[in-house]
């Protein structure tokens, strides 16, 4: 049929996606034949039809019909049952699928429609509430020409019309988008968690996230940013990555301090490195083709800034394994971050007893920020059921020194700052 306007639309299953789209396509002007189980499911429809007797009724009625029902066994019966549509169909009808089912019944359902010599689309749509003001987005896999001779139906009651590739390409966009609608909708939960806890109203985070991203471009960045390989390009991946993890350390130790659960900040934070496709290992370097180097660069990350610079020029065998192993490979492995290595080895220092080596690690905890004064205190309380009283006492005791020295060192550094500046003003 080669004129678009003669082509006849057709709907089953008036639920509030079928009804809608059933009422755009009236509005339009291309009214359809409808089916749904219910008599008088088209009667507050405006512009639709009462609906006819059964689906094969509708595809000898229709030459695109649009089947939006609940789930996979309704899309069987409507499609494949007793007076479904193919025992309707006549050559050239097409048949687009919106419920969201697995890929393997859309394969199932496509096969039986291609023995009818019927054409099959699937068509995940969204969002669904604005199905009747032509306010969907179509969602499509299948065929190109099965798509081109739809068409003009599909612009009745859609606003875009999306082909995503062939047979399951469109339900496969959808599951996938639904992945970040409900993704999306965790991390909401925690966050407004998080900052409830904190003090702040919903309402003013809400406000926050509307203003700075409107148009939701934050969401979408990282997969905009990615070539046409699908990988984001390791140079963007290298400069997000340490802002990402300082900023997901922020979220879980205020997590912990509020005593707020974010499971999903957390394996964020774990899997930080596969999410910007860094997880082959660290980046290139010219440390990388020298162990050495690139153990004393670990141990600057772990123990602070200059600490390799403590190193003998000339290391005896035992250190020299230390820093190019232990920390070189070891420290440097992907899929835990620094703090979390950090707090096992502060574990298995706790059950050794040793207040010299617990006040290293610590020292390295509050030079890096990871770790607070007060998580400080809840790290010796949780140990000291797990190694005894008396190993806990003596990590109580390095951590205590290590608290103590940092404090000094921090309020040397401001005296310091604070004569410079008073030095600069009485110069000027």
């Amino acid at each position: 049929m080669t004129n678009t306007q003669a082509l006849r639309a057709g709907v089953v299953g008036l639920g509030m996606i079928g009804g809608g789209v059933a009422v755009s396509l009236a509005r339009s002007g291309r009214v359809p034949a409808v089916y749904d189980i219910r008599p008088d499911a088209s009667d507050k429809l405006d512009g639709v039809p009462a609906p006819l007797a059964s689906p094969a009724d509708v595809a000898q009625a229709s030459d695109v019909v649009m089947v939006a029902v609940v789930n996979a066994a309704q899309a069987r019966t409507v499609i494949a049952g007793d007076d479904g549509l193919l025992s309707g169909a006549h050559p050239g009808l097409t048949i687009v699928l919106q419920s969201t089912v697995a890929l393997p019944v859309v394969h199932e359902l496509a096969e039986l429609c291609a023995k009818e010599e019927v054409g099959f689309l699937d068509c995940g749509v969204t969002p669904g509430d604005k199905a009747a003001e032509h306010g969907m987005v179509a969602i499509i896999g299948g065929e190109q020409s099965v798509v081109d001779h739809a068409r003009p139906v599909l612009d009745d009651w859609a606003k875009k019309v999306v082909h995503c590739g062939p047979l399951g390409a469109g339900m496969a966009t959808k599951i996938a988008r639904n992945v970040v609608t409900y993704g999306t909708w965790r991390t909401v939960t925690e966050a407004a968690a998080l900052a409830a806890a904190a003090g702040v109203e919903p309402a003013r985070l809400a406000e926050v996230i509307d203003t700075a991203d409107p148009e939701g471009r934050t969401l979408l960045q990282l997969l905009r940013m990615r070539g046409a390989d699908g990988t984001l390009p390791e140079p963007v991946a290298r400069q997000i990555e340490p802002l990402m993890t300082k900023d997901l350390d922020a979220a879980r130790d205020l997590a912990a301090t509020l005593g707020v659960d974010t499971p999903l900040v957390d394996v964020t934070r774990a899997e930080a490195e596969r999410t910007l496709g860094l997880d082959a290992g660290p980046a290139p370097s010219a440390a990388d083709a020298d162990p050495l180097q690139r153990g004393l660069a670990m141990m600057d990350t772990v123990y602070g800034p200059g600490f390799s610079t403590t190193m003998p020029e000339q290391l005896d065998p035992y250190t020299s394994e230390t820093v190019e192993h232990l920390f070189g490979d070891i420290w440097s492995r992907p899929g835990l971050s620094v703090r979390d290595r950090r707090l096992l080895v502060m574990g298995a220092t706790a059950a050794l007893g040793r207040a010299d080596l617990m006040q290293i690690q610590v020292q390295g905890a509050l030079i890096n920020e990871e770790l607070t004064t007060d998580q400080l205190s809840e790290v010796v309380l949780h140990l000291a059921f797990y190694v005894g009283w008396g190993n806990a006492t003596s990590a109580h005791r390095g951590i205590s020194a290590a608290v103590s020295a940092h404090s000094t060192a921090a309020q040397s550094t401001a005296a310091h700052s604070t004569a410079a500046q008073s030095t600069a003003k009485e110069s000027r």
